[in-house]
């Protein structure tokens, strides 16, 4: 799990629910007709921009995503294809069918190889896999950036709306609160939704799609390596060209004979 994403939401609601219990009663914050506002009008507005098929397959695995940490970084996946290579140069690709791993991509083109699938077959398969599961990670950032602009706008049209209501009831000084909390609580909310959920998480996306399409591409090469028989050391050093610069040097002042 990614404790980043969880702990942040955690300590703006935290910070919010405190400011709003030292200065007075949490229903003064409370307002059903600030709420459609914002939330009917930003998931109204973001229907209109996507198709309904990339709002079902965006928001659930950016939700996922955005709450959940690779079990393998880039510098374990080094190692562990470096170790796979060894394995397969040793044993033979039939040697790589007792092979476990927890990254379930790196397991599909493990399985490829052991099973004897031209280069080509490999290559493909595992592009479009890539390419399918990057594309549906960059409608969920989209998504939730979407919803996230929308928010303020719609947060500024309950604050019209509600000045206005305000003032066709001058007369009856009854009704100027309800709609004065109307008026104030639709910015509040849109500009919790948008800077404390949506944005933050659409840019957590971005940064782990960023990682994904390089530790994806990574695997690839390295199965591919492979395939075609490469020595572990050749896997190795062309993987690490993957790493930045400090991890590489790491990696290799590990490596390096005592």
């Amino acid at each position: 799990m990614d404790i980043a994403t969880g702990l942040g939401l955690i300590a703006g609601v935290v910070v919010i629910f405190t400011l709003i219990l030292m200065g007075g009663d949490f229903r003064m914050f409370y307002d059903i007709h600030a709420i459609i506002i914002i939330f009917g009008g930003s998931i109204a507005a973001t229907l209109i921009r996507f198709p309904l098929a990339a709002m079902f397959h965006g928001l659930p695995l950016g939700a996922k995503f955005a709450f959940s940490l690779r079990r393998i970084g880039p510098r374990e996946l080094v190692d562990e294809i470096a170790g796979l290579a060894e394995v397969a140069r040793k044993q033979g690709p039939v040697g790589l069918e007792k092979v476990e791993t927890q990254d379930v991509f790196l397991a599909k083109g493990i399985r490829y190889v052991a099973d004897g699938y031209d280069a080509d077959f490999i290559r493909d398969n595992l592009e479009r896999d890539r390419d399918n599961f990057l594309t549906h990670l960059d409608e969920g950032q989209k998504i939730y950036r979407a919803v996230g602009d929308c928010a303020p706008a719609f947060g500024m049209i309950g604050t019209l709306i509600g000045m206005v209501q305000m003032f066709a009831n001058m007369t009856d000084p009854s009704k100027l609160g309800p709609f004065m909390a109307v008026a104030l609580l639709a910015t509040l909310y849109g500009a919790l939704v948008a800077n404390l959920v949506c944005l933050p998480i659409a840019d957590k996306l971005h940064g782990k799609l960023v990682d994904e399409e390089i530790n994806r591409t990574l695997i690839i090469d390295g199965i591919l390596m492979i395939r075609d028989s490469k020595s572990p050391t050749l896997v190795r050093e062309m993987l690490l060209a993957y790493l930045p610069e400090k991890h590489r040097h790491h990696a290799d002042a590990e490596t390096a004979p005592a």
